[in-house]
């Protein structure tokens, strides 16, 4: 098991990506911690699922956009498994709006969930990835960085960012002995899509146009991109660090 006795912090891991990086962490070996933000009962099934395959979890609740949410998530972690090792920085909201719709409330809001959060569990972990001298961090982008998206301005601003944040601390704590890289997940299959298209008919059109559009032609799911995570969590990616890593099917290329 490549993560055997790791201990990992999955931010936004009651469903989606989240939840299946979490399943997946467990199954190799990790001591997974599930932060949610407002349904327990999605993150409590999940550690069910964990400890159910013979794994170790348990969920916390922390609004991780805030210093505090991300200290006490943090605190947590290390009173129930001793450390951190890996923190996989997934949380983040999607809304849909017309560029010149966005009121600076809302560019706001989604900043702060995007990309202030990862900044703030960063800084949260580093004092014990550091004493340790060992840290794996993750950011998670989107491919929408890569070609840009109709009615995502602020999102695709914020997964902008991440990528900037991403290169810019691996220079400042790679002599800690911490990496940090980022992966652009493409349109992953989640139980929450058909909510966010709206109907299955808009759905069905959304994923043949995908499927035209990648080198792989069908849809991506979630144990398309999990290996990535599991990849920049092991040793096996020890020095490598600053990089971002697109997994979509072929659809970007760069």
């Amino acid at each position: 098991m490549k993560l055997a006795n790791k201990v990992a912090i999955i931010t936004g891991a009651s469903q989606s990506i989240g939840k299946g990086i979490a399943l997946r962490f467990a199954k190799e070996g990790a001591k997974v911690v599930v932060n949610y933000l407002s349904n327990e009962k999605l993150a409590e099934a999940v550690v069910d699922e964990i400890r159910q395959q013979g794994g170790e979890a348990f969920a916390f609740c922390a609004n991780v956009a805030e210093e505090d949410g991300a200290r006490q998530l943090v605190e947590a972690t290390v009173a129930r498994y001793g450390t951190v090792d890996i923190l996989v920085n997934n949380a983040a909201i999607d809304p849909r709006q017309k560029w010149n719709e966005i009121s600076v409330a809302d560019w706001d809001r989604v900043m702060t969930n995007n990309v202030r959060s990862q900044f703030v569990c960063c800084k949260a972990v580093y004092p014990y990835m550091q004493k340790q001298r060992y840290g794996k961090i993750i950011n998670v982008s989107s491919v929408t960085f890569w070609f840009g998206k109709t009615n995502y301005v602020h999102y695709v601003a914020s997964k902008g960012a991440i990528i900037g944040f991403t290169r810019a601390l691996a220079r400042e704590i790679g002599g800690d002995n911490i990496t940090v890289n980022c992966i652009t997940p493409g349109a992953v299959k989640t139980e929450t899509e058909l909510a966010k298209v709206g109907s299955v008919t808009a759905l069905e059109e959304a994923e043949s146009q995908l499927k035209s559009l990648q080198a792989i032609p069908r849809r991506q799911l979630i144990g398309d991109l999990d290996g990535a995570f599991v990849f920049l969590a092991s040793s096996d990616s020890d020095f490598i660090t600053g990089q971002t890593l697109n997994v979509d099917g072929g659809w970007m290329m760069h």
